[in-house]
């Protein structure tokens, strides 16, 4: 696996797009790296080009996402460091078990198959979606007020209200149910093999003040992984919401993703944080 790898894929999550690593880019950028921010598949244009017609984004799964990311990496000429908030974590889970990447970052991670754990705050922030079940194939509305319990619920209502038009989208349903009937689905599409000792080293980031996937889950995510001999670790950042790519405190979240996967490209042995 390769230790020198100058690539780092950058993966969002839902009701975002890549601008909202944009500072993440700049930081990585600035410090020689070469830094790719794919969007969702069917996802095109800028935010504002999505919100005026959200429509092509109705029924994408998490397959469809993890397989569109799959392809890109795999055209890359070395292995990259891959990184994915919320979501994004998500899918990064399931391209190191697939055997892609030298090292992968999952900040704020909507965990995969086998997390039980569920708070109200995560209840609630999905109710939105998961309170109607048409909702499944359909590109529900997104309003200000989910955005600032989701995301933004530690930040001022005048800087949630700025992060939110300039960041947030309308996203597809599936994936929240998904997550939510995962540990009733055998054959559930965000399945990984936790015991896979082969994979990447994988490091889990979490915020103390995290609404949408609240420090208790990533904490279980974290000790799913108990029985591989594959690299895994947990940080918690305290005093961080569900936008911790973005709100003030970014820049060392970015330095500590960086420094982490730089040096634990390559194996080693599972170490609890």
């Amino acid at each position: 696996m390769n230790k020198d790898g100058k690539t780092i894929v950058l993966i969002h999550g839902l009701w975002l797009t890549p601008r909202s690593w944009e500072s993440f880019r700049t930081f990585y950028e600035e410090r020689g790296y070469k830094v790719l921010t794919p969007a969702w598949p069917r996802i095109h244009g800028e935010v504002e080009d999505v919100r005026r017609d959200p429509s092509a984004l109705a029924g994408l799964g998490v397959i469809e996402i993890a397989d569109h990311y799959e392809q890109i990496i795999k055209t890359l000429d070395e292995p990259s460091i891959i990184m994915g908030h919320s979501f994004g974590g998500l899918i990064v889970q399931i391209l190191l078990d697939r055997g892609l990447g030298a090292a992968g970052v999952a900040i704020d991670a909507v965990p995969p198959k086998g997390v039980f754990r569920l708070p109200f705050s995560a209840l609630r922030a999905a109710s939105g979606v998961l309170s109607n079940p048409i909702n499944y194939g359909r590109v529900p509305p997104f309003t200000f007020e989910q955005f600032r319990y989701a995301f933004g619920n530690n930040v001022s209502e005048e800087q949630a209200r700025k992060f939110y038009e300039r960041y947030a989208i309308p996203g597809p349903g599936r994936p929240i149910f998904q997550v939510a009937t995962a540990n009733l689905d055998p054959r559930a599409a965000t399945k990984v093999n936790y015991g896979n000792g082969g994979r990447a080293p994988l490091l889990l980031i979490a915020g103390s003040e995290d609404h949408q996937v609240p420090v208790s889950m990533v904490r279980e995510n974290f000790k799913r992984y108990g029985r591989s001999t594959a690299i895994t670790e947990l940080k918690e950042f305290p005093g961080r919401s569900h936008l911790i790519a973005i709100q003030d405190g970014w820049q060392e979240v970015a330095e500590y993703a960086l420094s982490w996967a730089q040096t634990k490209a390559g194996g080693g042995l599972r170490k609890a944080a």
